[in-house]
């Protein structure tokens, strides 16, 4: 049995902030969303830290904050970014210390769940659907490889997906409390 991270991977809009506190809650675990304690710690939103530092600056914090949580914190669930996978050295941290999940959204839910989000700068473009579509096309190999486990959101409650991923996890043999 594992006692380790979890580490919720997937687009911007698949669910890993909600399905993550839900299952932190379930597994009684610390939960730490790294685009929330990039906010915390930079004190300004991500749009201003996209607009004063590139999206190379915010992927610089964003690695530096996935490897203080896995380093100063005790096994917790993990809200990552939806770029995360880009960073080969973001990938190898998350397998060595803990398990990963992906968390899969059909196009048409990802368009649904951000169509009104003003605090995506990737997404602040005119054809949202078309950036939506290069993305999941660029990185969606990427949380294929590296995730052990895949849970399908689908237009289940959060808890019914909380419910498979912790079915899934002992399934995998993971310690989950």
């Amino acid at each position: 049995m594992h006692s380790k991270h979890i580490f919720l991977i997937g687009p911007m809009g698949a669910g890993k902030s909600t399905i993550g506190k839900q299952l932190a809650r379930t597994l009684d675990r610390p939960f730490f969303d790294i685009d929330h304690e990039i906010v915390k710690s930079a004190g300004a939103d991500i749009p201003w830290i996209f607009d004063m530092e590139g999206e190379e600056g915010f992927r610089r914090r964003e690695t530096n904050m996935l490897t203080k949580i896995i380093d100063h914190s005790r096994p917790s669930v993990v809200a990552t970014g939806g770029g995360v996978v880009l960073n080969d050295q973001n990938c190898q941290a998350m397998e060595a210390s803990g398990l990963v999940v992906y968390l899969a959204a059909t196009k048409k839910q990802l368009y649904e769940r951000t169509k009104r989000d003003k605090n995506r700068p990737l997404l602040q473009v005119e054809d949202r659907k078309r950036t939506i579509d290069h993305l999941l096309a660029e990185r969606g190999p990427r949380y294929q490889n590296i995730a052990h486990i895949v849970a399908t959101s689908g237009n289940a409650q959060p808890q019914v997906m909380v419910d498979d991923i912790v079915t899934k996890l002992t399934n995998y043999q993971f310690k989950v409390t």
